[in-house]
């Protein structure tokens, strides 16, 4: 009898064993194939893929959309990138909405919502991230994948014992040979993230791209946030709109890329391409070390009682009250930086212009929430995934 029960309890413990194990293999698979589904606004002409550049990237998982806008009206060349660390949220939401929404009237625009695809299909091991995120628009939840700073090691293996930067040499974190803004200017024989760097840099090489904004999200316990960061070619413009937008609309900050760190996009484009490159950050609560449980409401919020205590106490480098910090403050900041830097870089280059309408403004979207700029995929045929 004592060798039948144990027997039993042996077949109970495989069983649970091979139930959690199929449960989270499910899990997994969900988050790694789930589609965003994406509207193509009037001002959408064509949509390319990366590969289009680098025809190595085919068939990787970075092989992404790159949404072309063109007025075909003589102007200046704009690159947006909203997903180069997929755990920002507020940089793609922000991509999708100009697609979405954007008009080129003069020039033209290349907007890419998921440069680092890779990074969207996996979250952060042992931080409880959430695998999705819902926002509510006027005709329903619309459903998107939560990411991870850096490429899935599914896709990008095995990391180097030191990441050694090209072409720089400057020695680096091991895992940043999958961080999307540590791989700038990128090399064809590299891994995941340094191929993909490498077919941007000749997207904005082949299509004479003159301005890259790369948005993000940092954590309040970091210094560089609620700022621009700027190569010294485009200093001018990103003071000038960040003095329009703080004196108009929010605080926002701005630095010089530093000249002697490398890999990065602000540093990296300006210095082996015609363009120049200008990042822009939002506070997100969301990835501070203090925080309480990383769940969905924390993401789309951005309160948090251990973050505001640590606010209290002085520990962190940005202000944070009980409204917290909502995704819709922050996609708004992100829009209003879009708007204002592509105003402030007409008038700066009267001969190369890039002029965009309907770019939601921060007050559109603080009044009516970023759920009302997305349109109902059945309502239109015009229709890619991401």
């Amino acid at each position: 009898m004592k060798w039948k029960r144990i027997q039993i309890v042996k077949c109970i413990i495989s069983l649970s064993v091979f139930l959690m194990g199929a449960f989270a293999g499910l899990a997994f698979y969900e988050h790694r194939h789930f589609q965003e589904a994406v509207v193509l606004g009037p001002g959408v002409t064509e949509v390319k893929r990366l590969s289009d550049y680098f025809p190595q990237l085919r068939n990787t998982i970075n092989d992404c959309n790159v949404y072309v806008l063109d007025s075909h009206k003589p102007g200046g060349a704009i690159l947006v990138l909203g997903g180069t660390h997929p755990e920002e949220p507020a940089a793609s939401l922000t991509a999708q909405l100009l697609v979405e929404n954007a008009v080129m009237r003069q020039g033209k625009a290349f907007i890419v919502i998921h440069d680092n695809k890779s990074g969207s299909t996996v979250t952060r091991p042992g931080d409880a991230y959430p695998r999705f995120f819902r926002i509510t628009t006027p005709w329903g939840i619309k459903k998107f994948r939560m990411g991870d700073r850096w490429a899935n090691p599914l896709d990008s293996w095995p990391d180097p014992e030191t990441y050694i930067h090209y072409p720089s040499g400057q020695l680096l974190a091991y895992m940043d040979i999958r961080n999307l803004n540590r791989t700038w200017p990128g090399r064809p024989s590299g891994l995941l993230c340094e191929q993909t760097c490498y077919a941007l840099m000749n997207l904005i090489k082949t299509e004479n791209v003159d301005l890259v904004i790369d948005l993000h999200e940092a954590e309040l316990e970091y210094p560089v946030i609620g700022t621009l960061v700027a190569h010294q070619k485009l200093l001018p413009i990103a003071t000038m709109t960040s003095m329009l937008i703080s004196a108009n609309y929010f605080r926002l900050g701005v630095e010089m890329s530093p000249v002697n760190l490398h890999g990065l996009s602000h540093r990296e484009i300006g210095d082996f391409s015609q363009a120049g490159c200008i990042l822009a950050e939002t506070p997100e609560p969301f990835l501070d070390r203090v925080r309480g449980i990383t769940d969905e409401a924390l993401l789309l919020t951005g309160q948090d009682p251990f973050v505001l205590k640590a606010g209290e106490h002085k520990l962190l480098y940005w202000p944070i009250d009980e409204s917290g910090w909502p995704i819709d403050v922050r996609v708004g900041r992100h829009c209003q930086t879009v708007k204002t830097i592509t105003e402030v870089w007409t008038k700066f280059n009267a001969d190369k212009p890039l002029i965009i309408e309907n770019i939601p403004s921060y007050t559109e979207i603080l009044q009516r929430g970023i759920g009302a700029f997305f349109h109902a995929p059945s309502e239109t045929g015009r229709v890619v995934w991401e």
